[in-house]
């Protein structure tokens, strides 16, 4: 009891240094507990989406994908005959059933052309208006569409572009364009994750989406009372056969939920890393924290020693300190973590994905795991600085206050610091020597992990030599002023090692991913320049194929010399030792795409894969399955018939662009498979007249002004268009490790507070001799700038040599060009020193105030 009485007082009396600390373990506890409540409550809302509007039962075709989407080569949904419905009627159970059609491969626009899909990536939805529909949707404005003329939009998408009764819409398909009004706007009775729904009649769903009426992509069956869902499934599964798909209510919403839940893990998992990062960084501030409370409180803790305490209740005092600390911090955090969820709620609306606080998900699992974290990892954290309390011999009671000088770390530690960092550079060695990538990821990993933490145990012996250097360029120009600083930083090198390491880790990260970044684009480029001999790409970015009409305006442009087009589908390959392989992409493309991509072979000639029942192979698929020039292949064309291919060429595997594609000609995929079910161009490949370029250009855009869903590209745009991508992926990497480094800041600030503290009599003695206020502030402001300068030499460092590791094994995949971004690496060092000038003002501030003769006082 009386521990826990002297830990809670030391609490209270330190409560302004503790609350940075507190604030760090808010932050991270607040992003793992705001994840975990925010990825629930999106599966909520899509388990009561799909649980809404599946039907008791739902009968799809055989080729239907599992969660109902619609991913038919031909653009088309896969559809069964209107004849299934009057099958579904007869078995036993059935109350009612219902045929509908639905399509997610569809482009929606407005009267000028602009797309109305969504831009958070959530479907565009185009189907017939049925009863099932109406359990999810009321009709809020206008009439459900009864006639070709006629559409309905949902409210969401009515409110984001504008739309409103009578305003006209266009659905672009596989079959074409239809123009209908609006005739009626519905709204949601559940939570809409963002998807753009539209409806038409089902007749003219049936002729819009598949070209034809009589077909039916889904079966809607409602059971009759007392008949459960797995017995209506029996009894229409016994009347129809096996030739159909055939899914209980739950089973349906189950394959929906499976659908979205490998985006929802990759999310959730992503940001609790970054999570962990700034645990990780949280670390290195508590155990600053309480190393340097319990070095000011060497004399006290002496005396403690001397009238009774024991090493074990000194300890215990320093631990139960943390204690509070992490259940004050977790606490706040969690709540903290509610807030934040919310705010990635509304966040997400703003992007398009409306999720309904009405569903907010808190699971009890999700404060517990909170607390146990913010605790367990503040408790381990202050484990060490403890264990010194521990150790503080009566004996320190006689001598002055303050904690002894550090100019060394110990022998021990740098002999440690060194192996570890040792052994890591020899893991990135063997990384980037490595002939596999599997295997080189591994030593990349292991690399990573032993040269991050050699670096933070040899931080100390570091801080020596580096804060000089910093030093000698930044702050000697200051006078006496900067020598100070430099002494400063230079007198705990322990400390400033801790406190430089927090900042490491998160700008190592930052520079890795700066280098992998660039170098992906660069050696993307760099492939493009060399292989790309096509002068425009036309594509669609949201994965739409591409229809026959759309290729006929393409090839309609003035000034275009060639066209080139550019399909893929699934096969089931025999190769020649035997083997049956299922589902394996093969490309069909016109023989000129042989000089539209220069592709590297390494035997034969591309030009001949497009012969007559000929193809082409990569060099790794020869090799692992004895495949030769001359080889026969028997290839099972999807939705096709099976033809005996000749390999006329092999491809080099060590390329970016088209890696790993098998290729033959369009006219040799078109003998084997229906023309009814030749896949659309995935892509176009057009080429100008010599000289009109730019006026091919412009022919090509205006070609295509009437398919929206299609970008026109030139070289330099694509270019542009894979910087983008790219950027935008490691700016939202960059958004979740500023977690780490505000916690880093945070941890330089209660550095130097702690150490204004530690030096008060020392700065009311300066104060005394003539140092100014102004003069004291920018010693502050210098040592911090060092103390961040010097965390972001090492990360930035450390990670330029992860990154040019890891692009060494992105190399054995045909990333070949190492580029370091300099601007970004200058501009995050130049940024470090204003992040130490912002971390010092507060600290700066309160020591210019202090009262000299109260200073020099102190004991």
């Amino acid at each position: 009891m009386t521990v826990m009485k002297t830990s809670m007082r030391n609490f209270l009396a330190h409560k302004g240094r503790m609350a940075l600390s507190a604030i760090a373990v808010l932050l991270s506890v607040a992003f793992v507990c705001g994840t975990l409540v925010f990825t629930d409550t999106m599966s909520t809302t899509f388990d009561k989406l799909f649980a809404a509007t599946s039907s008791d039962v739902t009968v799809s075709p055989k080729g239907a994908s599992d969660s109902g989407e619609t991913t038919a080569d031909n653009g088309k949904p896969p559809v069964m005959p209107a004849s299934v419905l009057a099958e579904v009627r007869k078995a036993d159970g059935v109350k009612s059933a219902e045929g509908t059609v639905f399509s997610t491969s569809v482009t929606v626009v407005d009267a000028d052309k602009d797309n109305l899909s969504p831009s958070s990536g959530a479907p565009t939805i185009v189907g017939g208006w049925n009863s099932n529909e109406a359990r999810t949707m009321k009709i809020t404005s206008g009439a459900a569409p009864r006639s070709a003329d006629q559409i309905m939009v949902d409210a969401d998408t009515a409110d984001k572009h504008g739309l409103k009764l009578g305003d006209p819409i266009g659905v672009i398909s596989a079959t074409g364009t239809h123009t209908a009004k609006i005739s009626g706007i519905a709204d949601f009775t559940v939570t809409n994750p963002g998807a753009a729904i539209f409806y038409l009649d089902t007749k003219t769903a049936q002729q819009t989406l598949i070209g034809e009426t009589g077909v039916y992509t889904n079966v809607n069956v409602t059971a009759a009372a007392g008949v459960s869902d797995a017995q209506l499934k029996k009894n229409v599964t016994a009347e129809l056969g096996a030739d159909f798909q055939v899914k209980t209510a739950k089973e349906t919403a189950d394959a929906n939920q499976k659908g979205v839940a490998g985006f929802m893990n990759v999310m959730k998992y992503a940001m609790l890393g970054f999570a962990g990062i700034a645990f990780l960084v949280g670390i290195f501030l508590i155990i600053n924290t309480f190393s340097m409370l319990v070095a000011q409180r060497t004399r006290e803790i002496g005396l403690m020693r001397a009238i009774g305490s024991s090493r074990k209740q000194v300890n215990r005092s320093v631990l139960a300190e943390a204690l509070l600390l992490g259940v004050v911090g977790s606490v706040l955090g969690v709540a903290a973590g509610v807030g934040l969820a919310i705010g990635l709620m509304k966040l997400m609306g703003q992007m398009g994905m409306e999720l309904s606080t009405d569903d907010l998900t808190v699971a009890w699992t999700t404060p517990v795991v909170g607390l146990a974290l913010g605790v367990i990892v503040t408790v381990l954290a202050a484990y060490l600085p403890a264990r010194r309390a521990g150790k503080i011999s009566p004996m320190a009671a006689l001598r002055d206050a303050g904690a002894p000088a550090d100019a060394k770390a110990g022998w021990i530690r740098a002999a440690i610091g060194t192996v570890l960092t040792g052994g890591g550079a020899f893991g990135l060695y063997l990384a980037a020597a490595a002939d596999q990538a599997k295997e080189g990821s591994l030593w990349l990993g292991l690399g990573v992990v032993l040269s991050l933490i050699g670096f933070v145990v040899i931080g100390p012996l570091l801080a020596g030599g580096v804060v000089r250097v910093l030093g000698a360029v930044l702050l000697r120009m200051f006078g006496p002023v900067g020598r100070m600083a430099e002494r400063n930083a230079l007198r705990n090198p322990r400390r400033t090692g801790a406190t430089g390491a927090a900042l490491m880790i998160g700008l190592a990260l930052v520079a890795c991913l700066s280098v992998v970044g660039s170098s992906m684009v660069a050696s993307a480029t760099d492939q493009l320049d060399k292989t790309v001999g096509t002068d425009f790409i036309i594509q669609s970015d949201s994965g739409q194929l591409i229809t026959s009409q759309a290729v006929k305006a393409a090839k309609s442009a003035s000034d275009v010399e060639r066209v080139t087009e550019y399909k893929w589908t699934q096969a089931d390959f025999t190769t020649p030792d035997g083997k049956t392989l299922k589902d394996t992409a093969i490309t069909a493309a016109d023989p000129s795409y042989a000089t539209d991509l220069r592709t590297e072979t390494v035997a034969g000639k591309l030009p001949d894969a497009y012969k007559p029942d000929s193809m082409s192979v990569h060099e790794k698929f020869a090799k692992d399955h004895g495949i030769s020039l001359g080889s026969k292949v028997s290839v099972a064309f999807k939705d096709g018939r099976t033809a005996d291919l000749t390999v006329r060429a092999i491809t080099s595997s060590d390329v970016v662009i088209d890696a790993g594609a098998m290729y033959t000609s369009i006219s040799t995929m078109a003998k084997y498979v229906p023309a009814d079910k030749m896949p659309l161009d995935s892509l176009l490949f057009v080429s100008a007249e010599d000289g009109q370029q730019d006026a091919a250009y412009t022919s090509l855009k205006s070609a295509m002004h009437d398919y929206p869903q299609y970008t026109v590209r030139d070289q330099t745009d694509y270019k542009e268009a894979l910087k983008d991508q790219i950027g935008q992926l490691l700016n939202m990497i960059y958004g979740l490790l500023a977690l780490a480094i505000i916690v880093a800041i945070l941890g330089v600030v209660n550095t130097l507070a702690l150490s204004v503290v530690e030096r008060t009599r020392e700065i009311g003695l300066m104060r005394a001799i003539g140092l100014s206020r102004r003069q004291l502030r920018r010693m502050i402001r210098m040592e911090s700038v060092v103390i961040a300068l010097f965390g972001a030499l090492l990360g930035l460092g450390l990670g330029m040599g992860w990154g040019a590791t890891a692009q060494q094994l992105l190399a054995l995949e045909g990333l070949m060009v190492l580029e370091i971004p300099w601007p970004t690496i200058i501009g995050v060092f130049v940024s470090s020193a204003f992040v130490g000038l912002f971390a010092a003002l507060i600290p700066a501030f309160r020591a210019g105030r202090m009262n000299v003769l109260n200073a020099i006082a102190t004991e």
